[in-house]
């Protein structure tokens, strides 16, 4: 059985003369245990399908199911303990005024866990950071620490997809590898589904099987990992994309 499947998405901001179509007949499938990639420019509605599956793009028409679960315009409690989502920014996702603790330990209380100060530390032992960085506060973590906080929230729930907003876009070159190297081996050890957004194709072709190409809103073309290596796409904008990315 699928992970994820979107069928038809349109999703749109604003009503009337002032209406935005932001993803447009969108249509896609990810095996459980798969990471599946969304690229293009900027604007072309690839962060906003994300926002729409986790349920912060309240417009939107056609279907959406997680693991064989029908979504509705409501989200069920239990839906957040399948699915998370990691942000691109790990200086705007995290409170300044929390804890590591206290972020890891509210997310765990809020997901019904017992045995909190166990699971906070195996999270930061997950995501290698260890026991020294529980009770620091997001400004005292460089961006990396900070994104490490993030995704070992994500994992909090026990969730089986992540979706991934550009996770490692705001960092420094230096850091993004070790980021993109722990979400390889968390997906591995946990067997976790992935639908990742990036800009990057260099990046999805280290982390996704499968890529869906968007333009203006739009899934102009859905390949495969060696495709996009072989610079082999066959949609024009997508071969553009592949010989800016060169």
């Amino acid at each position: 059985m699928s992970m994820l499947d979107i069928n038809d998405l349109n999703v749109w901001f604003g009503h009337g003369r002032d209406r935005v179509d932001a993803v447009k007949g969108a249509t896609f499938t990810v095996a459980r245990g798969e990471s599946f990639g969304l690229v293009g420019e900027s604007g072309s509605g690839k962060s906003t399908i994300l926002r729409a599956i986790s349920g912060l793009a309240p417009l939107w028409s056609g279907g959406m199911a997680v693991d064989g679960t029908a979504l509705s315009k409501q989200r069920p409690k239990a839906f957040y303990k399948t699915v998370q989502m990691v942000f691109q920014d790990p200086y705007a996702s995290l409170h300044p005024r929390h804890s590591v603790d206290q972020v890891l330990g509210e997310t765990l209380h809020l997901h019904g866990f017992g045995d909190i100060d166990a699971r906070v530390v195996k999270l930061l032992d997950d995501v290698g950071l260890g026991q020294k960085f529980r009770f620091r506060y997001p400004h005292q973590l460089s961006g990396g620490q900070r994104q490490r906080v993030a995704i070992a929230r994500a994992l909090a729930p026990e969730p089986e997809l992540l979706l991934l907003d550009e996770p490692t876009s705001a960092l420094d070159v230096s850091v993004q590898a070790e980021i993109l190297n722990l979400l390889v081996d968390l997906r591995r050890d946990r067997g976790l589904t992935y639908v990742m957004v990036s800009h990057d194709l260099s990046v999805v072709g280290h982390m996704c099987e499968r890529l869906a190409v968007m333009q203006n809103g739009q899934i102009v073309e859905i390949m495969g990992v060696e495709t996009l290596r072989k610079m082999e796409a066959k949609h024009p904008y997508s071969q553009s994309l592949l010989a800016a990315s060169v």
